[in-house]
């Protein structure tokens, strides 16, 4: 197993990716052309393997794991295609996606992952906020491969619940919670601990996220829904070229997010729907020392189309944001719920540190959020008490409405590091409660800005 992973973290130094946005070219939404270029859904095989020819019984009860990944297997052996899952509701442990594969789940079709945690096992390389370890195994897994897809109308149900999953993230509760397994975890990256030796899983509380496809390229998912994930829904990692187009998202449960492009490249998030119990969309690039160990930014991530209900924030950059992120565009969304906190949001510390840059934000209708429409904290959770300053530069938000909020913006950077840019143009706050909070902007405009009826300029 050791040497297994050691040669996959060697692999992984040496993963780059092709440049899309040259440096020093300067971003706007001009380049939007250029990035949704290089974002292509994969094509695959007009073949179908039929998971009930394998042996899947679609009653609920029957343990169709194995049928499930064989097929898998075999459509990969044979060039790929489909993997069709039919009508019916198929039980299932960990799911893992080949090259070459199109997991397709039909309208009436549900998959059902198994509430017993030894379906998971054994341990894969994956991420656990931001940092590195062998965990569970994501209900649906893949670790470098090419071309793969779950696709179709059907559901995905994690089945996470009060009593599964979620409450090892439980807040009140003094024992058998993941507080002591993620600390160690921590404590491991901080330190440097070789990956291959930082390993939970059995006898451990460190809960999997539903999809996490790991240094793969050329992904699609669409058209299906995801239901209560143990923790995130979708985690693209270390990936490239990524489409999640008219997925539904729902889940209420702790650290719920939707979809989670981690130190990934060109990605588009299109016309999907989000409620979430945690942040809707959270774009991220690792945590602290081990993010910064890997250091590869989240680039190029496109998202538009999309309906956002509850959440800690519609679009959220952080907060593992070490490797930093850039080239964000969010277009033609709509957020609307009094259990939205923020529609735009960028959390960071001086522990996480990191570079953002670029954030482009227009045509962004907004029914009501509980506390700011664009917020940006660099004062996150440990605060001010780290050597790794973040930089944050060039925020441009236009055309945005919002009916109902505490503040308009939000904005606490510090005075060695402030927040370089923030321009807002064309926009319409109405019912806000609060004067506009900005510590520490440098750049800081307002062109027709009209907040509660009067026009702002600066």
């Amino acid at each position: 197993m050791k040497k297994i992973v050691c040669a996959l973290l060697l692999f992984g130094s040496l993963f780059t990716f092709q440049q899309t946005v040259k440096a020093g070219d300067k971003v706007s939404w001009k380049s939007l052309p250029g990035i949704l270029k290089n974002i292509k859904q994969p094509a695959f095989i007009n073949k179908d393997y039929d998971i009930t020819k394998y042996g899947a019984v679609g009653n609920g009860v029957a343990d169709c794991t194995k049928p499930i990944n064989d097929a898998i297997t075999d459509c990969n052996k044979n060039g790929g295609g489909r993997v069709v899952v039919p009508k019916g509701i198929y039980l299932t442990g960990r799911i893992y996606l080949k090259s070459n594969v199109n997991l397709y789940v039909s309208k009436d079709a549900e998959l059902k992952f198994s509430q017993d945690k030894n379906k998971y096992l054994p341990v894969v390389l994956t991420r656990f906020e931001g940092v590195e370890c062998m965990n569970y195994s994501p209900f649906i897994y893949a670790y470098e491969e090419t071309n793969i897809a779950v696709t179709g109308h059907g559901t995905l149900d994690g089945q996470g619940d009060d009593n599964n999953w979620w409450n090892w993230a439980s807040k009140t509760a003094k024992t058998n919670t993941q507080k002591e397994d993620r600390q160690k975890l921590m404590e491991m990256g901080e330190k440097g601990t070789p990956v291959s030796e930082r390993i939970f899983g059995e006898g451990h509380l460190l809960r999997t996220n539903f999809v996490q496809p790991y240094k793969c390229k050329n992904i699609l998912i669409e058209g299906v829904t995801f239901k209560n994930s143990p923790m995130w829904f979708l985690n693209p990692v270390l990936c490239t070229n990524v489409t999640v187009k008219k997925v539904t998202v729902i889940g209420l449960g702790p650290n719920n997010d939707g979809c989670d492009p981690e130190s990934s490249k060109d990605v588009l998030i299109d016309g999907c729907f989000f409620n979430t119990g945690d942040d809707c969309i959270a774009i991220k690039s690792g945590r602290n020392n081990d993010g910064r160990r890997i250091n590869i930014p989240s680039e190029n991530i496109i998202i538009r189309n999309c309906t956002m209900k509850e959440g800690h924030g519609g679009v959220v950059i952080g907060s593992e944001i070490s490797g930093g992120v850039k080239n964000v565009f969010t277009e033609d969304c709509i957020m609307d719920s009094p259990e939205l906190e923020r529609a735009l949001r960028l959390k960071t510390n001086s522990t996480r540190g990191g570079v953002i840059e670029n954030i482009f934000f227009r045509n962004v209708s907004i029914g009501q959020v509980k506390e700011a429409v664009v917020k940006v904290n660099y004062f996150y959770e440990e605060g001010d008490c780290g050597k790794f300053t973040p930089v944050i530069k060039n925020i441009k938000v236009e055309n945005v409405i919002c009916k109902k909020s505490k503040y308009a913006v939000w904005v606490k950077a510090y005075d060695r590091s402030p927040l370089e840019t923030l321009e807002l143009k064309n926009c319409k706050f109405d019912n806000v409660e609060e004067e506009n909070v900005t510590e520490n902007v440098k750049g800081f405009k307002l062109k027709k800005v009209v907040i509660n009826g009067k026009e702002v300029n600066k």
